[in-house]
């Protein structure tokens, strides 16, 4: 008897994954939860950490870390994805926003959830193709892929999904080589 592609025995098993996606910055910290299941990939919260500028800068610190603790609690992502620096003109905000993204992976490192760090180039090659695409591209895109309404707003939670759309898209390669080895 041969077996065909498609028949159950050796059809590819499906892959669920959720994965945290966030955009990193002390006043705003963006977030999105995307999952992705046998293919499709649905968006299942975003948005933003506010902190208020005339707080303590380890106030603001904190309060990212708890936010952040809790959106793992609560959706138990399988991974979290969060964006490169990107070393601009300003070293002040850059560091900063380093300071953001470390609470975030240290809420990780805490709950024993891997992390991986995309580029802003990456991020926008894996959801627009180019990773010289603007802000608006990135923004339509995400609401293609995840089958939103709307525009996904604000710019911070737009992205987040985009950096989560970028780490579940290799989700299936990661558990087939994790399956391998």
């Amino acid at each position: 008897m041969v077996l065909k592609a498609s028949e159950p025995p050796r059809r590819i098993p499906g892959v669920h994954v959720i994965v945290l996606g966030i955009d990193p910055g002390v006043a705003n910290t963006g977030y999105g939860i995307v999952a992705h299941d046998r293919g499709r990939l649905v968006a299942l919260d975003g948005g933003v950490v506010e902190t208020p500028a005339g707080l303590d800068a380890g106030a603001r610190l904190a309060e990212i870390h708890r936010r952040a603790g809790e959106l793992m609690d609560t959706y138990l992502p399988d991974a979290v994805a969060v964006e490169d620096l990107y070393f601009g003109a300003n070293a002040r905000s850059a560091f900063a926003v380093g300071q953001a993204r470390g609470v975030v992976v240290l809420a990780a490192g805490q709950r024993e959830i891997r992390c991986a760090s995309y580029t802003p180039q990456q991020i926008k090659a894996a959801v627009c193709g180019s990773g010289r695409a603007g802000k608006e591209q990135v923004q339509r895109m995400v609401q293609t892929l995840l089958a939103l309404p709307d525009l996904p707003r604000p710019d911070h939670a737009a992205d987040a999904l985009a950096v989560a759309i970028c780490h579940a898209n290799g989700a299936p390669m990661a558990a087939a080589l994790r399956a391998a080895g």
